[in-house]
C-alpha cells in the first residue's frame, strides 16, 4: 500500500483523483484491511494545514480527538473526550469519527452547532451541510460553526457487546431577531435524531416545543435524560 501524505489541497486533489483510500486515524479501518486486504493507495491530511486546524468557530477534520481543547465549544470538547480510551483519542481524528464510523461519537455535538462542513473533491473545495457529507461520504477538511451562547454533552453507560449508549447534546444560540434558539441532537443506538426550537420563557414551554419534533419521538428512558439535560442546560449561564 502507498500511503500518500498531501501538504496542500492541490496535492490532495491529486490523490483523490489516482483513486486514494481517505485513512484518517486508520482506528477503523486497519483491522478491516488486514481481513480483506490493502488498498493500492491511501491518504492521510495530517499534514495538510487546513486539515489541521484547532480554533474558535473551526476544526479540521485531520485533528486527533485528544487536541481538541478550550478553543470549541464544551459539547464538542466533552463528545471527543469520551470516545474510547486514551490511545484511541490519541489516534482518532475528526474526520474519521463524523464520516468513516457508523457511531459518529461526534455527529450530535456537531449538528446542535449547526455545523457546516468544508470537503474537498478532484477539482473543487466547497461547503455543505453534515447530511450532505454523510449521504455521499465526502472527503472532509474542516467544520465551522456559530459560537453557541452555553452547550452540553451526555453519554449514558453501555453494556459491554452492546448497542452504542444513548448520547444527548444540546446548545442554546442567540436569535438573530427572534429569541434564541435550543438544537438538540440524540444517538439512540445507530440512529440521530435532531430538532432546533425557539427557547421558551422557561424550560417547560421549550421542552413542550420540542416534543412536537423528531426528538420527541424518543422512548421514555431517553426523552427523560433529554429533559433533564435540556432543564439543566437552560439554567447554566453563557459560556
Amino acid at each position: 500500500m502507498l500511503l500518500r501524505l498531501p501538504e496542500s489541497v492541490s496535492e490532495a486533489q491529486e490523490c483523490v483523483a489516482e483513486g486514494a483510500v481517505p485513512v484518517g486515524g486508520a482506528t477503523l479501518v486497519w483491522a478491516g484491511w488486514q481481513r480483506d486486504g490493502f488498498p493500492e493507495r491511501a491518504m492521510s491530511l495530517r499534514n495538510l494545514p487546513e486539515a489541521n486546524v484547532v480554533e474558535r468557530g473551526r476544526l479540521g477534520a485531520a485533528v486527533v480527538l485528544n487536541r481538541i481543547d478550550e478553543r470549541v465549544p464544551e459539547v464538542l470538547r466533552q463528545a471527543a473526550a469520551q470516545v474510547g480510551t486514551g490511545a484511541v483519542r490519541r489516534t482518532a481524528t475528526v474526520g474519521g469519527n463524523i464520516v468513516g464510523s457508523t457511531l459518529r461519537c461526534l455527529l450530535p455535538a456537531a449538528l446542535v452547532l449547526d455545523a457546516r462542513a468544508t470537503v474537498l473533491e478532484r477539482d473543487r473545495v466547497f461547503e455543505t451541510d453534515l447530511a450532505e457529507v454523510l449521504a455521499k461520504q465526502h472527503l472532509l477538511l474542516s467544520l465551522h460553526w456559530s459560537e453557541p451562547l452555553v452547550s452540553g454533552y451526555r453519554k449514558l453507560e453501555g453494556e459491554a457487546g452492546g448497542p452504542p449508549p444513548l448520547v444527548v447534546a444540546a446548545a442554546v444560540h442567540a436569535g438573530e431577531e427572534g429569541p434564541a434558539r435550543v438544537r438538540v441532537a440524540v444517538r439512540d443506538g445507530y440512529d440521530v435524531l435532531a430538532a432546533g426550537v425557539p427557547r421558551g420563557d422557561g424550560a417547560g414551554p421549550t421542552l413542550d416545543s420540542l416534543r412536537e419534533t423528531a426528538v420527541g419521538t424518543l422512548h421514555g428512558t431517553g426523552w427523560e435524560v433529554v429533559r433533564r439535560h435540556v432543564t439543566e442546560l437552560l439554567e447554566r449561564p453563557a459560556e
